[in-house]
């Protein structure tokens, strides 16, 4: 899928780029933000970072670089995983650990709810968080998403079976926030 530039205050929110490969590998390749991601392996190789970017290309999902402006470095990544068939879309989002706690995952996730919403025309995005990954709980109902439930022990990381936290919005419930 061709995805837009979109800009924020502090961030550039573009296309993945095969100069990304080593910063990519770099930042998702840390234990620490692979443990709160369910697709990402560990460790994390560049050839593992070469295949996601050339990947990203043909997707169907929009997957998108978060880079911050003030210094044009990749900081982390987001993404819509869209199911047209009923306009809606999965949001995933990571940050490199240097990154977390300065509000760049809120900053990006309310950009890219933007576009999902004006743009794509979607009806409603969900997302999921790991039980134990609260921060980004915190990120979700920021962005104006609420919880609706809790998948008991729905999947395997690492050998051990966790909850993952339900959380959506719908447009009209944007339209209201904004």
């Amino acid at each position: 899928m061709q995805v837009p530039t979109l800009n924020t205050e502090r961030l550039r929110i573009r296309a993945f780029e095969l100069e990304d490969v080593s910063s990519l590998h770099r930042l998702i390749g840390v234990r620490e933000v692979a443990a709160n991601l369910l697709r990402v392996p560990h460790p994390y190789t560049e050839q593992d970072a070469r295949s996601f970017i050339n990947s990203s290309r043909e997707s169907p999902e929009a997957r998108f670089a978060v880079v911050l402006r003030s210094e044009d470095i990749l900081i982390g990544g987001i993404g819509l995983d869209i199911n047209p068939s009923h306009p809606r879309a999965e949001l995933g989002y990571w940050l490199g650990v240097p990154y977390w706690g300065q509000g760049y995952a809120t900053e990006a996730a309310n950009a890219v709810l933007e576009y999902g919403f004006q743009t794509l025309g979607l009806h409603r995005i969900w997302a999921s968080a790991f039980h134990h990954n609260q921060p980004s709980a915190k990120v979700l109902r920021k962005i104006g998403m609420r919880q609706e439930g809790c998948l008991r022990q729905h999947v395997l990381k690492w050998g051990q079976f966790i909850d993952l936290e339900m959380y959506a919005i719908l447009r009209g419930e944007y339209a209201q926030k904004k």
